[in-house]
């Protein structure tokens, strides 16, 4: 069913609402006008998409009024309505920038052909321009799992795609949670529509409604032009929403009645549309957890939950190392036209496998990307590692042998986790933010670390410095 909104406009009550009727019935959401001056009026909200406008009415012309909105830039796809044998006139709304026309008495079958002619040229004319963002945004590329738990993921994944329902996808940052999310799109049956990635905790909490539902020319000040919001964007596709444990309460019960209701109704417009997105969310906090603490529906955690996957983070399958080595490297070298694929100094290999990846794929991505440009010829050698990958890497491997060493190897990992978190805020001299983006990790998951080792009595507040201060 499309999210297409139609604004039908005749100036005989009747007519209009039996094409009101059929159109609605077809699943579109539906606006009746009978002048040009009350079509006009719901067209400068700019949320309609087709306007199956009369040429003749009873204060202007059809013609006229498809001029006017181009003019003012509404982007209206015009349906004229022209009596039988007026091709002249046909021709004249056709050059003033009409999408089509169509002759009275109006047939149901005709009309909703040329509605779905129009919805598809709508459709992937959206589809080409985020494919359009994706190519010049880059793209991580797939890499097939090697370890027990992704495989199991793997697994997961080819039996939940074709469900067609919502999913919940936890894990620490950068453990690769979209890719998850992306190949669940991939094996749908969505795979040919859309599939339209948020941040949900990179949006200010302002325009959380207007990025999510859409808005209408002039909702409020600034909005100079109709935006059809992320939601509806995703319709018949997937909307992947990350870090969904940042949504304030407030987004979250609008969220649940999209979910539940399957309709998006545009900042600023009195119409309710219909949308059909398929809804996966991930966090990188622990879900119950929040709900517990009241910053969480539990009502929506039950919706997006239906199916849960964990994705573990890249220090308990050390075994994806090797080939996501080879995977990166293999990508920089198609991304350069380099004619083979660059090598690792003897070494160099055990000094990532020994680190602990706080920073997960993410760093493990950032390290490579570095060293690539740093190194010399075709060869990575430990010099291209930064200092502290070196520094850990080689306190890993002492620890290693040391196998009467008292503790865990939780216990022993976390550790050292702590020392790379210290060593990292040292070297940028207590500014938090550039040591959360040396560690490949976000600001807030990087808080999170600090207070659970702190918490463990494996960092101590003089040593890290007060966490409150920066907040």
């Amino acid at each position: 069913m499309s999210s297409m909104h139609v604004l039908v406009l005749d100036d005989e009550l009747a007519l209009r609402e039996i094409l009101g009727s059929v159109v609605a019935k077809a699943g579109y959401s539906v606006a009746l006008a009978g002048s040009a001056r009350e079509a006009a009026d719901k067209l400068s909200r700019g949320d309609v998409d087709v306007a199956l406008c009369d040429i003749k009415l009873p204060d202007g012309n059809g013609i006229d009024l498809v001029r006017e909105a181009i003019a003012t830039g509404i982007d209206t796809a015009f349906i004229m309505v022209t009596a039988f044998g007026s091709m002249e006139t046909a021709v004249e709304a056709l050059r003033a920038g009409a999408s089509d026309y169509i002759v009275k008495p109006v047939r149901k079958e005709e009309l909703l052909h040329r509605l779905a002619r129009i919805a598809a040229v709508r459709g992937l004319r959206e589809e080409n321009q985020v494919l359009r963002k994706a190519a010049k945004a880059g793209s991580e590329g797939l890499y097939r799992w090697g370890s027990p738990p992704m495989l199991e993921l793997e697994r997961m994944v080819s039996r939940i795609a074709p469900a067609d329902t919502t999913v919940l996808i936890t894990g620490e940052s950068g453990t690769g949670k979209g890719v998850i999310a992306r190949a669940i799109h991939d094996q749908s049956r969505r795979r040919d529509r859309l599939f339209v990635a948020v941040n949900c905790s990179a949006i200010p909490e302002q325009l959380l409604e207007s990025e999510f539902f859409g808005h209408t020319k002039g909702a409020f000040t600034g909005a100079d032009r109709a935006r059809k919001g992320l939601i509806l964007q995703a319709d018949q596709g997937t909307l992947f929403l990350d870090e969904i444990g940042e949504l304030p309460l407030h987004m979250q019960a609008k969220l649940l009645h999209v979910i539940e209701d399957k309709v998006v109704r545009p900042v600023g417009s009195e119409q309710a549309r219909h949308v059909d997105a398929r809804i996966v969310a991930a966090t990188n906090r622990d879900p119950q957890a929040l709900v517990a603490q009241g910053k969480f529906r539990e009502d929506l955690y039950f919706r997006l939950s239906v199916f849960h996957m964990h994705v573990p983070p890249l220090r308990e399958r050390q075994s994806d190392i090797p080939g996501l080595i080879r995977h990166l490297l293999a990508g920089a070298r198609d991304a350069s036209d380099r004619p083979r694929a660059m090598e690792m100094d003897a070494g160099v290999e055990e000094l990532l496998l020994s680190y602990p990846w706080p920073g997960n794929v993410r760093q493990l991505t950032n390290v490579i990307s570095r060293a690539l440009v740093l190194a010399e010829g075709d060869c990575i050698a430990s010099g291209d590692l930064s200092d502290e990958i070196s520094r850990s890497s080689a306190s890993m491997m002492q620890a290693g042998m040391r196998i009467a060493q008292t503790g865990s190897l939780r216990d022993q990992v976390r550790r050292f986790e702590a020392d790379i978190v210290r060593s990292a805020i040292e070297e940028a001299r207590g500014d938090r933010r550039v040591a959360a983006q040396r560690l490949g990790v976000a600001l807030s998951s990087l808080y999170r670390k600090i207070e659970g080792l702190e918490r463990e009595g494996l960092l101590s507040g003089a040593s890290v410095g007060s966490l409150a201060s920066e907040r």
